[in-house]
């Protein structure tokens, strides 16, 4: 009796292609909400243009932060904008996260010595889960910045436990 290579074994379940890209989908897919102040905003619209393309990697831009479950912060963070930053944390829905692009937005990077107004790294404001170093970093780091949060929430069995 020949056994069909096409019929699933008892008590298994067969996922067809689609529904292995909406499983992967949801947890792989970030909504980053672009929050550029200085110089490293050159780098992220560039990682985000056609030559590095993040939608590859299921990144796409969102211009509120009532859509968006990543804040990719690069640039200078003034004590004057770390008002404005919490804020728009605050209204992203849960599970939200945080990368954090540049030596200015990690460490508050050279202008941090020579000048009072600049914070010492966003993490002081909100909580960070990925630090991407640099002045400024590559659109390369930036990406597996990325991929670094990709694997984070990919570990959580539960995709909505903050990383």
């Amino acid at each position: 009796m020949k056994k069909n290579l096409l019929q699933a074994p008892e008590g298994t379940v067969m996922l067809s292609t689609v529904d292995k890209f909406i499983n992967w989908s949801r947890r792989s897919s970030l909504w980053y909400l672009l929050f550029a102040t200085a110089c490293c905003g050159i780098e992220l619209m560039q990682t985000g243009a056609s030559r590095y393309d993040l939608d590859r990697f299921g990144a796409v831009f969102r211009a509120t932060p009532r859509q968006s479950d990543l804040m990719i912060v690069a640039g200078t963070i003034t004590h004057k904008m770390a008002e404005r930053v919490k804020r728009l944390y605050d209204q992203m829905p849960e599970p939200k996260y945080v990368i954090a692009m540049g030596s200015c937005a990690n460490t508050g990077g050279p202008f941090y010595k020579d000048s009072y107004c600049v914070v010492k790294g966003v993490d002081l404001i909100i909580p960070v889960d990925v630090y991407v170093p640099g002045c400024p970093p590559r659109p390369e780091a930036l990406i597996d910045g990325i991929i670094q949060l990709q694997k984070i929430i990919d570990s959580k069995k539960n995709f909505g436990e903050k990383a």
